[in-house]
């Protein structure tokens, strides 16, 4: 009987599955990748870029539409705002007149600014400070004047000595050879004055703060004080300095010629007006003393 049993067993008896065993490891190394792994396609190889499929940021949004981009690390902007902004390959937008990078100061004390417009031809420079004195101003903020301000004051001066009742009397009974010296220093004298009210001015309007060059100062306040004094120059030269219409109209003209160095001197030094007008105060002081009154 325990033989029978022995014997069946060992004939009968059916082979049994073996499990599978695990690849065996080479030493210190990985586990042996199966065959089937050696038909497979080459993987992307990974070149070190900062994208999540090595290729960099600014390619991947342009990539494959079934590949799902990773989530964004870290908090999450407020919704309704670009959470890409201010990040490699990405720009932020801003509003059409906001100022991204500060408050968009244009000039700033001591910098050279940039031209506001060509330069003015002497006929439209004259021309626009009587029609258009604060565009004309602020684009010539940056040229110097000179040529029309000495010419325009010379002939000034030489006129300006006929608009004094005793000066033109003595003109007129000097002779020849005594009268046109005593009228070409006259002139001359008109132009030194000028010349100094204006670097006053313009020394002035830099103490408050103003940021202009003195080149232009001097030569537009020389223009002004010329072009303003003409109508009561031109009554004066038939009527008498004393006539009482002369009179009226030199003080129109003076608050005028206030009104323009006021003008000038914010748009070339960038000033409020009352700075600027205080900055002219002297120059109007003067012109008022010298010209208008007599006094001096």
């Amino acid at each position: 009987m325990a033989g029978f049993r022995i014997g069946r067993g060992r004939d009968n008896r059916t082979p049994q599955r073996q499990p599978q065993q695990a690849p065996q490891t080479p030493y210190g190394g990985a586990p042996a990748a199966p065959p089937y792994a050696q038909q497979q396609a080459p993987q992307w190889p990974q070149t070190g870029g900062s994208g999540p499929y090595g290729e960099p940021e600014y390619f991947g949004d342009g990539g494959d539409p079934h590949q799902q981009p990773y989530p964004p690390q870290g908090p999450q902007p407020p919704r309704g705002s670009d959470q890409y902004a201010n990040t490699p390959g990405h720009t932020q937008m801003f509003a059409v007149g906001e100022a991204p990078y500060g408050d968009g100061a244009a000039y700033r004390a001591g910098d050279a600014p940039q031209p506001a417009g060509p330069r003015l031809h002497w006929k439209q420079l004259l021309s626009g400070i009587v029609l258009r004195p604060g565009p004309t101003f602020w684009q010539m903020r940056d040229y110097a004047v000179w040529g029309p301000a000495l010419i325009v004051t010379f002939l000034y001066g030489l006129l300006a000595l006929f608009g004094f009742d005793q000066a033109r009397d003595e003109a007129i009974n000097a002779t020849i050879s005594t009268a046109i010296p005593y009228v070409l220093s006259t002139a001359v004298a008109f132009v030194i004055g000028g010349l100094i009210l204006g670097a006053v001015t313009h020394t002035l309007a830099r103490q408050l703060g103003g940021d202009g060059a003195w080149q232009p100062t001097v030569g537009l306040s020389m223009l002004i004080m010329s072009i303003t004094d003409a109508p009561r120059l031109l009554f004066a030269l038939f009527l008498g300095g004393e006539n009482s219409l002369v009179q009226v109209v030199g003080w129109v003209t003076w608050l005028a010629a206030g009104a323009l160095f006021t003008s000038m001197v914010s748009k070339s030094h960038d000033l409020p007006w009352p700075k600027a007008l205080g900055a002219s105060a002297i120059q109007l002081i003067g012109i008022l003393s010298i010209i208008k009154l007599g006094t001096i």
